[in-house]
């Protein structure tokens, strides 16, 4: 198994059901996924105070302890729902009309699942302490990608991380997500998996693509992903989490994807294009 070069030095948080000898499982990553996981997030009790763990974060996001008996597991909770009429991001760029919602932490993960992709925690719409919000599995044994660039810490597969990062970036320019420039975002665990939370402020309104992000490597995945996503299916998931100009929006930076996609094939052929 592949890991970062920092893992005998990680902490290991003990959490779940008990080990064959009655000991508490290590979790690496996101526990459940799919349904059972959506399941978990929906019906699991709270288990103790909800605590704060990131105070600069300016939504005020709060990590929840969850527990269905067999397995105690954590998850962020968010409620934030707010309309800037101008925003300044933490490299400098000023955007009007910013829009950063709960709902669109629900709509990465709903669209993920849509294209076959993993790296997006799953989250679900929940009623905390009287207010609804997205509640989002908790990455554990892990750190942000602007810690690990902070330390000096090396993945052990330089090639297969800089994918990852790159489908990504991919992803983000899908969603345009306008925080994309803030690494803290960017969970990387010590299975050297990457995963992307934090999407509260994507799905901007802009058809046109983020170029910071352009690449001429793209996810093979991730392509045909896109080239199989049905419109209708699409719009039937993202409707109770997207106003309709965001998912027209969407479908425009999905087809731009793909016409840039085949650009760059016709450029440099599918083999120097999609890895």
């Amino acid at each position: 198994m592949n890991r970062l070069v920092w893992v005998v030095s990680c902490a290991l948080l003990l959490v779940g059901g008990a080990g064959d000898a009655g000991e508490p499982v290590v979790v690496v990553g996101v526990p459940l996924t799919g349904d059972e996981a959506v399941a978990f997030l929906t019906d699991a009790e709270i288990a103790g105070e909800p605590e704060r763990f990131d105070e600069a974060a300016i939504t005020g996001p709060v990590r929840i302890t969850l527990t269905d008996g067999s397995l105690t597991l954590r998850a962020v909770f968010k409620h934030e729902e707010t309309k800037y009429e101008e925003f300044r991001f933490s490299d400098g760029r000023v955007v009007e009309d910013a829009r950063d919602s709960f709902r669109h932490e629900i709509a990465a993960y709903e669209l993920a699942r849509l294209l076959g992709l993993d790296f997006v925690p799953p989250c679900v719409e929940r009623e905390i302490d009287s207010k609804k919000g997205s509640l989002c599995f908790w990455v554990e044994s892990s750190m942000t990608e602007a810690e690990r660039r902070e330390r000096g810490l090396q993945p052990t597969d330089p090639a297969m991380y800089k994918g990852q990062l790159r489908e990504i970036e991919l992803f983000q320019q899908l969603i345009a997500d306008l925080d994309y420039s803030d690494l803290r975002n960017l969970i990387v665990d010590e299975n050297l998996r990457v995963h992307k939370v934090d999407s509260s402020m994507a799905f901007d309104t802009d058809p046109d693509l983020l170029t910071s992000l352009y690449s001429s490597r793209l996810s093979r995945r991730l392509i045909e992903g896109l080239e199989g996503l049905d419109r209708k299916a699409m719009n039937e998931t993202l409707k109770p989490w997207l106003h309709k100009d965001q998912i027209g929006s969407l479908w425009a930076r999905r087809n731009r994807i793909l016409k840039r996609t085949q650009q760059l094939i016709a450029d440099y052929g599918g083999e120097r294009t999609l890895y």
